[in-house]
């Protein structure tokens, strides 16, 4: 259950695009299925990636929206686990699963949009605006680009434009919000994932009733963008 919110936090709301970006389902082993916006495990990924730092596990706002969406065709190699038949090349021979292709969904012109509530915002944006490595988003070549930085004050709210943020299951009760379950950390050696459901819809709502939300009331074209501030 979502607390609401009592008092008024300043945060920075920092926007980026990514010409294309692709996040992979991994509750679908064996199945190319790809989810419509960006897990918090990956944005703090790319947070860490910023800072230098082997994690950030940090509280924030999330929103993203896609203009458009496709089938790309990739080239995997299956590696040997046990090592018996080690790879060669970075290919095992055919015996062992050798080369084969998947179609991989991906996503065009993503906008993302993050909350970062301060201190750790301030700390954040610093290291953003000269990352310690590369921006991405989804694969290692799914570059992110920075375009824009504003100090905010999230204010708790009853009622906002939901739109494309991502919110926790009892956040809203939009009909066409669609319920995905997401990665929000993973470990920095990758053995352990915590997941949670969230509420994501692909279209724009208007004003809806909503629960344990703020509100930016200076997102540019939004009347009061409704943000959930997500816990790792």
């Amino acid at each position: 259950m979502t607390t609401a919110p009592a008092e008024p936090v300043t945060a920075w709301r920092v926007q980026f695009h990514a010409p294309v970006a692709s996040f992979r389902d991994p509750l679908f082993p064996g199945v190319t299925r790809g989810l419509p916006v960006p897990p918090p495990s990956t944005v703090r990924g790319m947070l860490a990636a910023a800072t230098g730092a082997p994690a950030e596990p940090v509280v924030l706002g999330l929103a993203a929206w896609s203009e458009g969406a496709g089938l790309d065709t990739e080239t995997y190699h299956p590696i040997a686990a046990d090592g018996a038949r080690p790879a060669a090349g970075g290919r095992v021979p055919a015996v062992k699963g050798g080369m084969t292709i998947r179609d991989r969904p991906f996503l065009a012109h993503l906008h993302l949009t993050l909350w970062l509530p301060d201190p750790d915002g301030s700390r954040l944006t610093r290291a953003l605006r000269r990352p310690r490595w590369p921006l991405r988003l989804g694969r290692s070549q799914d570059l992110v680009h920075l375009t824009d930085m504003t100090r905010v004050l999230l204010e708790p709210t009853k009622k906002a434009s939901v739109d494309h943020a991502l919110a926790p299951l009892d956040g809203h009760r939009v009909g066409a919000a669609n319920v995905y379950r997401m990665a929000t950390t993973v470990s920095a050696d990758r053995l352990t994932t915590t997941w949670a459901d969230y509420l994501w819809c692909d279209e724009t709502t208007g004003r809806r009733p909503v629960h344990g939300a703020y509100r930016d009331s200076s997102c540019s074209g939004k009347e009061d963008q409704a943000v959930w501030l997500l816990r790792p």
